[in-house]
């Protein structure tokens, strides 16, 4: 009864959408259901998941002293920018992200993730990256957003959605390699986190699912984000670490991005639920509070080099206390 009732609201789902039924994109065929947990990695508890770098804040270092810091300050792996502006630049991705993976597993660690600009299969860049990143053997990548048409409906606008992700998760499976969609702040695509859910479960794929970030999720629902977690948490491949806290500043409430622990995410309660839900997923560590321009992704740094360390290095062992703590 359970099972059928559930196939009747997904149909329903898809006539609301207006898109085919959900298709198998398992290589190997099968129910994509039974892959997904062993497509998101396997790792038996938060404490051994993988804490990457984000190698935006390291974007003032060449790819094998960004490599180097990283495995100094105690990273597991290097979330690589192949992004305009980034660490690898796209229309160089078959050159240079083969070197920047190289320097990267030089040092013992590896690459768990790539961040991109990837919004659909159409853009110039997007098979080169995938299809590089898919022999490279990067598990997975992070796409980039969309925003909402106003002058179309919020299930016309999903509509959209759907198809483009459908499609991408198509190219995701012949390349080997996952896209996950992060959950931002304000009004695009996915910030609601249920809106999400909805194309992620219609499109029921292994090849796509959610990055989840509880910032961004904290700032959407202060007391709500429990349950988006709740409901997407079956579809997330990677998470982002990061903290902030409201204040106000010239008459309004404002954001400030601040150091891991002194913000108001609730990473208690967020560890705990991780770990009743058995989300055990590769971790990017994100600073974005000021740190001399490595918090923008900026070439050269305006404070010493050593407080920049300091600060990440700060952060990562506030991290690996709290997995040690909560994630037993």
């Amino acid at each position: 009864m359970a099972s059928s009732r559930k196939d009747f609201f997904k149909t329903a789902l898809a006539a609301v959408l207006g898109v085919p039924p959900a298709i198998n994109l398992h290589p190997s065929g099968g129910n994509t259901r039974n892959h997904e947990i062993s497509n998101r990695g396997d790792y038996s508890s938060l404490a051994g998941v993988p804490i990457s770098i984000f190698s935006k804040h390291l974007q003032w270092l060449d790819y094998d002293q960004m490599a180097q810091t990283a495995a100094n300050l105690g990273f597991d792996g290097v979330d690589l920018t192949v992004r305009p502006g980034g660490h690898v630049l796209p229309e160089r991705v078959t050159i240079d992200l083969p070197k920047a993976v190289e320097a990267v597993r030089n040092v013992g660690l590896d690459v768990y993730m790539i961040s991109t600009a990837i919004r659909s299969v159409n853009e110039p860049y997007t098979e080169s990256i995938l299809r590089t990143a898919g022999e490279l053997e990067i598990p997975s990548y992070r796409t980039n957003w969309f925003s909402y048409d106003d002058s179309k409906s919020i299930i016309n606008n999903l509509k959209l959605f759907t198809d483009r992700l459908q499609k991408l998760s198509a190219l995701n499976a012949e390349y080997g390699i996952r896209g996950d969609y992060q959950n931002h702040m304000g009004d695009d695509f996915g910030a609601a986190i249920w809106d999400l859910w909805m194309v992620l479960d219609e499109i029921e794929s292994e090849w796509l699912g959610s990055q989840y970030d509880i910032r961004h999720a904290t700032v959407e629902g202060t007391e709500s984000w429990t349950l988006g977690l709740k409901l997407i948490h079956p579809h997330i491949g990677t998470l982002d670490i990061k903290d902030f806290h409201w204040e106000y500043v010239n008459n309004e409430w404002q954001i400030r991005n601040v150091p891991l622990g002194e913000g108001q995410v609730d990473y208690k309660k967020y560890i705990e639920l991780l770990q009743k839900q058995e989300i055990f997923v590769p971790v990017s560590l994100h600073y974005e509070y000021p740190l001399g321009g490595a918090n923008h992704g900026a070439k050269s740094l305006t404070i010493p080099e050593d407080k920049v360390l300091n600060a990440f290095e700060r952060d990562l062992n506030t991290l690996h206390a709290w997995l040690g703590r909560y994630g037993e």
